[in-house]
């Protein structure tokens, strides 16, 4: 069984969790959508986690998942990063141009804010870049704000946070 199971994915779409065979496929989904919008990968830092996902996700009380399309190519990925034991962080939530507006965006998050609820999580922060007017809307409609944080890693210019 799925993590999309009775959930609102488009027909025949799919969640798994992702492991580190779905580096190279994350990598290109990630760097694709940084360069749609002007944005340069930081392969070497930010995105630096992708080089061993079970260990920065899995084996750290994080959580990750991809997106499938019915086609079984990836469609989508998010997750969550430890921050304190309280706070969490949404990362590397990311949707290629052909699986936007389906939502497919607001399952993702949906499902990463229950996720981060079930884990006893009390607050999600996050950090993106204020070019990516679609996650921006849809980071305020659910009741992210933006806070103050120091020293956000490249393309970040931008922090929000959401209590739970």
């Amino acid at each position: 069984m799925t993590e999309s199971a009775n959930l609102n994915l488009p027909a025949g779409w799919s969640a798994r969790p992702a492991c580190n065979g779905d580096a190279d496929p994350i990598r290109a989904l990630v760097f694709g959508a940084l360069r749609e919008y002007g944005l340069a990968p930081d392969p070497t830092g930010t995105d630096a986690d992708l080089d061993d996902i079970e260990h920065h996700y899995c084996r750290n009380g994080g959580w990750f998942i991809v997106i499938e399309d019915a086609n079984g190519e990836l469609a989508g990925s998010v997750a969550l990063s430890r921050h304190t034991a309280d706070t969490a962080e949404l990362r590397k939530m990311y949707l290629p141009r052909n699986a936007r507006r389906r939502g497919v965006g607001k399952w993702m998050l949906e499902r990463a804010l229950a996720e981060a609820r079930q884990r006893g999580y009390r607050r999600v922060l996050l950090g993106t870049a204020s070019v990516l007017h679609e996650a921006l809307a849809l980071y305020r409609n659910y009741g992210f704000k933006p806070i103050a944080i120091e020293g956000l890693p490249p393309p970040c210019d931008l922090a929000m946070a959401l209590e739970l």
